[in-house]
């Protein structure tokens, strides 16, 4: 595998496991106060606009990180929905 390739494989397992940390975090504190909506917001908007590209370009790569970053940040807006009202343990 050429080095371009890996560069580009190890930025996408990189920032696509970037929030798997906060998303445990969320579950076992069960507390999402101090995060922020437009920050996760337009962050999975982005991810978004990246999938769609991906799928138009026919990149494989790039269309697997960002469903994995997607759902990862799914899960991250569905938590702090979930856990909106609930006070901190």
């Amino acid at each position: 595998m050429d080095p371009i390739t890996l560069l580009g494989l190890a930025a996408a397992l990189l920032t696509s496991i970037a929030f798997v940390p906060q998303v445990v975090r969320n579950f076992r504190r069960k507390h999402v106060a101090d995060l922020s909506w437009s920050t996760f917001g337009t962050f999975t908007v982005g991810v978004m606009l990246w999938l769609a590209y991906g799928i138009a370009i026919g990149s494989l790569p790039i269309i697997l990180a960002n469903i994995f970053t997607l759902a990862v940040s799914m899960l991250n807006l569905g938590q702090m929905w979930a856990y909106r009202a609930r006070p901190a343990d």
